[in-house]
């Protein structure tokens, strides 16, 4: 009898390590509740992972079993429920975080003792770290040469969901509501966390947006991006399911534009993948800059501006639906997060693990790698990251991205009556101009041209003597 691990993978279908443990004979699923992973988890994602580990037991009924659900720390829990159903094998699928390694490790060590066998494979993104390196042999840290193999790399077919007789009939134990884990209700809006809800998503952008990818996905107000970020995080699709999906839309293209917009989405997918292997071989880039610089980063420490920020009144409307669209559904378009966090580094000077750590309370889809790699990439303290003296001028990213400013005002209601060149303009207006046309809104609460001066200083006195 083996047992299986659910972790990041919250579903049947196109799951590697349970088609795995099917191999090694009939299979008993569960998930453990680990204090130490929830301590780092956000009030969103919790309501959106209980939700689909709900929905996944349903699925397990359905196959006349179900999923054991324990809480605790998982190198005791797992090795108790391996003795409990006398399995030989505990199989999992591979996770990369720094944290997700030890504590694999600490698992695998406990049950390595109590004499249980431990298996486990690849199913988190379509090439395993360190599977695509330099000629050298080293991991990749420029995206471009990545993605050039990346793209030529044959990539995996999807798993079926095993049939009801790979799996042991079980009853499992409730599964806790959020209170019960110490977690209030969130006050954001969140998605539907259930597999067909997920199914759904990626169906709907394969049919039109993903032909449109290239041309809007920097435009927040389009509604052209996926949505499937969550649905990655913790696994209700699979990457391969999406990425047959991806190639079948572009077999079904019109045109070599089509196409092309299809394979830019793909290199998204390849992003996410290049993010994993450089937190696999960096994982301290959690809390430290992947760049060296001679000198420390003299960030500034302004409570008041990082606040002004996270409630999204800064001054600069792009900047503040930005942070208001996360607040109201703990989500960010992908363009607006880039625009956001170079505000708070390179125009508030403040340091990117601020922004980190409230996108990791905030956001629905968090993923440590993607998130870490985007901030430091905004700070210019990552790998292949933004130049230092390349700082966005959120004002002109709000023009160019959101022209007729429809995005700031969904989200930003003081500015809903306010003409969009008034919007675009809101930093160059006297006082008396922003109190006749919006009076609830605040005025910038920094000068950007001054403050990317000051970057651009702060970050040379980091690079003296280089």
């Amino acid at each position: 009898m083996t047992l299986f691990w659910h972790r990041r993978d919250l579903r049947t279908i196109d799951n590697a390590g349970l088609d795995r443990a099917t191999a090694h004979g009939s299979v008993v699923p569960i998930f453990c509740l680990d204090d130490d992973i929830l301590q780092y988890a956000g009030r969103p994602r919790v309501r959106f992972m209980l939700e689909a580990l709900r929905d996944l037991r349903k699925r397990y009924r359905d196959l006349g079993t179900d999923l054991i659900v324990v809480h605790g720390d998982p190198s005791v829990q797992i090795p108790a429920v391996a003795a409990e159903y006398d399995a030989d094998t505990v199989v999992w699928n591979d996770d990369y975080s720094g944290l997700a390694q030890e504590r694999d490790e600490s698992v695998e060590d406990a049950l390595l003792s109590a004499g249980f066998d431990v298996d486990w494979v690849q199913d988190l993104v379509l090439h395993e770290p360190g599977s695509i390196r330099t000629s050298n042999g080293d991991p990749y840290s420029v995206f471009s040469y990545y993605w050039k193999k990346w793209q030529d790399r044959e990539k995996e077919s999807s798993y079926a969901c095993p049939e009801a007789d790979a799996f042991v009939g079980v009853s499992g134990n409730p599964i806790p509501g959020l209170e019960e884990l110490g977690f209030e209700q969130p006050d954001a809006s969140i998605p539907d966390g259930t597999r067909q809800a997920a199914i759904d998503r990626l169906r709907a952008f394969i049919e039109d947006p993903i032909f449109s990818y290239s041309d809007c996905r920097d435009v927040p107000a389009e509604a052209c991006t996926s949505r499937l970020s969550q649905d990655l995080k913790f696994g209700l699709v699979g990457i391969r399911e999406v990425y047959e999906a991806t190639e079948r839309a572009k077999s079904s293209a019109s045109s070599s534009e089509d196409r092309e917009s299809v394979r830019e989405f793909q290199r998204q997918l390849a992003w996410r993948e290049f993010y994993a292997q450089v937190l696999t071989y960096s994982p301290e880039t959690v809390t430290e800059n992947f760049k060296s610089y001679t000198n420390p980063i003299s960030w500034k420490r302004d409570e008041d501006a990082l606040d002004a920020w996270k409630r999204g009144q800064t001054g600069y409307p792009i900047v503040d639906a930005g942070m208001r669209q996360l607040l109201a559904e703990g989500y960010m378009h992908n363009r607006v997060r880039m625009i956001v966090a170079s505000f708070l580094t390179k125009d508030l000077l403040v340091d990117w693990r601020e922004g980190y750590r409230w996108f990791r309370d905030r956001l629905v889809d968090h993923d440590t790698a993607n998130d870490v790699g985007g901030w430091q990439w905004a700070a210019s303290t990552g790998t292949d990251a933004q130049p230092y003296f390349r700082i966005f001028n959120p004002m002109t990213q709000g023009e160019r991205y959101d022209p007729e400013a429809q995005y700031i005002t969904e989200y930003v209601e003081e500015l809903r009556n306010v003409d969009a060149e008034i919007i675009h303009d809101w930093t160059d207006l006297s006082p008396t101009q922003r109190e006749a046309n919006a009076p609830a809104y605040p005025a910038p609460i920094v000068d950007h041209a001054a403050r990317r001066e000051a970057a651009i200083a702060m970050f040379e006195r980091a690079r003296a003597d280089d």
